[in-house]
């Protein structure tokens, strides 16, 4: 494949062409030139496109695609596409499928049902076997297999033990553990954050001190061992607190934060909608202020669309039984682009995968052509037929939106949004 890319604005503080606007000519996967008003070459496709920017391609840290056992939400294949059309080279993949993804021989399923896409997989295996938190799965194992991480996922460890020795294993081999924050005793029935909003509309509340003391109680346990610790879509001014002075003494924690948690509030929930119902819950405005301080701060690591997709049948009912989770990949950057600057954004998109052990690239000659096209202006609104994904259940319909994803270059790959 060879293209030419006429007059991107590169967005890229890594690379030596950041912040110009150049052609760029990709050949068999690499970029070969960069430079003004590059000559035609045989054989090669011209990419223009308005106000055109690119920067090195987005990682997604945390997506769920139901694929094995839950086809009917979402596959691996129209996932990938969806990633790649919402501007995502890169997604690390959930575990919580059927059966869980807690075994070498699960992880090379997943792998080979991704073999051939413009946007590239990485599984991400459970830390317990089935998901079920008693006995830890064959980390090593799924190491060598392809998994970048280790989680079960959106369920807390309650096994306070059983974390600290996951903890010491995977120092053998640079293993990453996943420890999502929600103390279940606590939040024991709740469906949306314990506050004002909850009380008045008569829901059962989630409170703050669920996510906050276990992100206390693992931050000790990282401390006594050691290692390396991720803490996914995190969601209280606290949190973020905790984990800066974890930060301040060096540990080795890493945390992200989901886009609905950093541009919606529990104010959303006044209509009783399930698609709001996320987990862990919509904050208030409070916490949402700073969580965006903590990212501007750099407190906060990355950002993830923590992408669930889910059923009509388990999201449209009444809020008290329907799942947890919204669709994220195709509203994540327009959404982001609202309350964030553009750089910021792209960072965040992209930083991800230092911290998941993931191929790096910037936007010079003789680099894998690994980017993400996008233009930042211009507005929208977002709405159904801006949903690629098999389910709809986004919280992010009727949301204003600023910008728009053109496509990806990837694998030697060129997807444009159709």
């Amino acid at each position: 494949m060879k293209i030419i890319i006429r007059s991107a604005k590169i967005i890229d503080t890594k690379s030596p062409f950041h912040n110009q606007t150049l052609d760029i000519l990709i050949t068999d996967g690499f970029i070969e030139k960069i430079g003004a008003s590059l000559p035609n070459t045989e054989n090669s496709d011209e990419i223009k496109l308005d106000n055109l920017h690119l920067s090195t391609g987005w990682f997604d840290s945390s997506v769920s695609l139901g694929e094995p056992g839950f086809e009917d939400m979402e596959t691996i294949a129209n996932g990938l596409n969806v990633a790649a059309q919402s501007g995502f080279t890169a997604i690390a993949l959930q575990p919580n499928s059927f059966p869980v993804i807690d075994n070498q021989s699960q992880v090379n399923f997943v792998l080979n049902k991704a073999n051939g896409f413009a946007t590239q997989l990485f599984p991400i295996g459970a830390l317990t076997k089935e998901s079920q938190g008693k006995d830890m799965a064959e980390l090593f194992d799924m190491k060598k297999a392809g998994a970048v991480a280790f989680g079960d996922y959106s369920k807390s460890i309650d096994n306070a033990n059983l974390l600290k020795i996951a903890l010491q294993y995977v120092q053998d081999f640079d293993g990453l553990v996943i420890a999502f924050a929600q103390d279940d005793k606590i939040k024991g029935n709740g469906v949306a954050n314990e506050g004002i909003v909850s009380t008045r509309l008569g829901l059962k509340g989630i409170p703050n001190l669920a996510e906050e003391l276990q992100i206390a109680r693992n931050l000790f346990l990282l401390e006594y061992t050691g290692g390396k610790l991720h803490l996914p879509t995190i969601s209280t001014a606290k949190s973020t607190a905790l984990i800066q002075e974890a930060k301040a003494k060096g540990l080795k924690v890493t945390c992200s934060v989901a886009v609905h948690n950093l541009v919606l509030t529990d104010e959303k929930l006044e209509g009783f909608d399930t698609r709001y119902k996320v987990s862990p819950p919509l904050r208030t405005e409070t916490d949402r202020q700073a969580l965006l301080k903590g990212i501007l701060d750099g407190t906060i690591d990355m950002i993830t669309s923590d992408h669930n997709p889910i059923d009509i049948e388990h999201k449209k009912m009444e809020f008290d039984g329907a799942k947890f989770g919204t669709i994220g990949l195709e509203s994540a950057f327009g959404s982001l682009l609202t309350v964030l600057p553009l750089e910021t954004v792209i960072e965040k998109l992209t930083l991800g995968k230092t911290t998941f052990g993931i191929e790096t690239n910037t936007v010079q000659e003789g680099q894998k052509a690994n980017l993400t096209l996008f233009n930042p202006e211009g507005e929208s609104i977002f709405a159904k037929e801006n949903i690629l994904s098999k389910s709809k259940n986004s919280a992010f319909l009727g949301n204003p939106m600023k910008g728009k994803v053109y496509g990806i270059v990837n694998q030697n790959q060129l997807v444009l949004k159709k």
